[in-house]
């Protein structure tokens, strides 16, 4: 909460800086899967100057190279990594080393992939230097987001609340991008290059966002005035447990800001029976207490990276050839997904349905699975062993709209309920087992997305 002697923040300058740190965090990996037919086009043979966004080819390019399946890899064994890793480098690496570095470093990586745009090279090296820089910016990005969580845990919930919202509207813009390009009339090689120059001035803006902090009063006044390491690092884990990694949306806003709100208080006398617990709670004990939470949201994780964006980014339009079947899968599959799911996590600031004690939210998330076959049998045309069930557009849409909405709720309820479960001092442990299976969910559908492609 805002301290009583903490200045105004003028022009709400601190809170746009935020929102547009946010947005950069999340922009390379959105960029990345959204531009998944150029990068097909690249590696199926086409030239720089042949090569599309999107392919205006009905049944779109070949994926060779299996593109779909390993930028989804790539992008989330960084985060199981330094999942891992966060805790040595927040205290090894200066918290400014740790930011200014990840997004310098992770505009280079971006300007070569906007670079290769204009380099003639045979798919494989391309190949090569794509999944080397995704795994890189993925990485890097790891860091940055860990970083900036830590600096929001010593602001008021409200600045947090601007820094998920950013991350949240990431997809949404690299969709909206990638429809203006197609859109634009211009040449295919510059339609991509002005595609992948768009994040990095993305990544731009978000540097001069963080440069200017220390020259804003307000931030200076937080900044300057954090609280013990223990407990901003409780608080990093939590508001990190309350992002979306996978997809780019962020958890409801009013939930983040109540969990922030309340770890930043005093935690509650204990009862008069029960007396104060000394010392780090038994991992064992928390997981015991969290494990059904914690094994559904790797459910829910595993079943949509398993078929989004390796099964659906193949999906194309059932009509002829046209304007229709060109937008089809930026707007139904991208565009589509991500407002839907954001959508979705905003329901869990109106109601938590099922509760923490109820059975049926196993249930619900065991029923996502039926996602997987109905993609699977819509219109892809490159198939060799499954029929086409579902060819017609409207298929794919409903799917689509019930796959991202089930997708946002599922998991901003398994966030909300997961603290629930456990008494105050127990959250640090509770929420680095729930980071653990976070990164552990989106890590295994990303590797069974090869398995159900391979089976189309």
């Amino acid at each position: 909460m805002a301290r009583g002697d903490a200045p105004r923040d003028s022009y709400h300058l601190v809170g746009i800086s935020f929102f547009i740190l946010g947005l950069g965090t999340l922009l390379p990996w959105n960029f990345f899967i959204t531009a998944i037919p150029y990068f097909q086009a690249r590696l199926a043979g086409a030239s720089n100057s042949t090569a599309r966004i999107l392919s205006t080819n009905h049944t779109g390019p070949e994926d060779a190279f299996n593109f779909n399946n390993w930028v989804t890899l790539l992008s989330q064994l960084p985060l199981l990594l330094f999942t891992f890793l966060n805790s040595f480098l927040y205290q090894c690496v200066p918290e400014t080393v740790r930011i200014l570095g990840s997004l310098l470093a992770i505009l280079l990586l971006f300007a070569l992939t906007a670079a290769l745009v204009k380099v003639d090279m045979s798919p494989g090296p391309f190949f090569s230097i794509t999944m080397a820089s995704v795994c890189f910016i993925n990485s890097f990005s790891a860091v940055l987001q860990g970083s900036l969580f830590g600096q929001l845990g010593t602001m008021p919930s409200t600045y947090s609340t601007l820094f998920l919202s950013g991350q949240g509207l990431a997809g949404i813009f690299a969709a909206l991008a990638m429809l203006l390009s197609m859109a634009s009339g211009v040449d295919a090689e510059t339609s991509a290059l002005g595609y992948f120059i768009t994040p990095c001035v993305g990544i731009l803006m978000s540097i001069m966002c963080y440069l200017s902090l220390p020259h804003l009063k307000f931030a200076r006044y937080y900044l300057a005035n954090k609280p013990s390491q223990a407990q901003a690092q409780e608080l990093e884990t939590k508001a990190e447990l309350l992002q979306s990694d996978e997809n780019g949306i962020p958890s409801s806003p009013q939930k983040v800001a109540l969990t922030l709100d309340l770890d930043l208080e005093k935690e509650p006398e204990s009862e008069p029976d029960e007396p104060q617990k000394p010392g780090k709670p038994s991992v064992f004990t928390v997981f015991q207490k969290i494990w059904l939470t914690a094994l559904c949201l790797v459910l829910v994780f595993t079943v949509t990276l398993s078929v989004f964006p390796a099964i659906t980014a193949m999906v194309t339009s059932s009509t002829s050839p046209g304007k229709w079947s060109q937008f089809f899968n930026p707007i139904c599959c991208f565009l589509l997904f991500n407002i839907m799911d954001w959508l979705g996590r905003s329901l869990t600031s109106y109601f938590l349905w099922p509760d923490e004690d109820s059975r049926l939210l196993p249930l619900l998330v065991c029923l996502r699975f039926l996602f997987v076959p109905l993609f699977m049998l819509c219109h892809v045309p490159q198939r060799s062993r499954l029929p086409i069930l579902f060819p017609q557009d409207a298929y794919f849409i409903t799917f689509m709209l019930l796959f991202a909405v089930s997708n946002g709720y599922l998991v901003s309820l398994t966030m909300c309920l997961a603290p629930r479960q456990v008494l105050p001092h127990e959250r640090e442990v509770a929420g680095a087992l729930m980071t653990f299976f976070l990164a552990l969910g989106l890590s295994c559908g990303a590797s069974l997305s090869f398995l159900f492609k391979a089976l189309l």
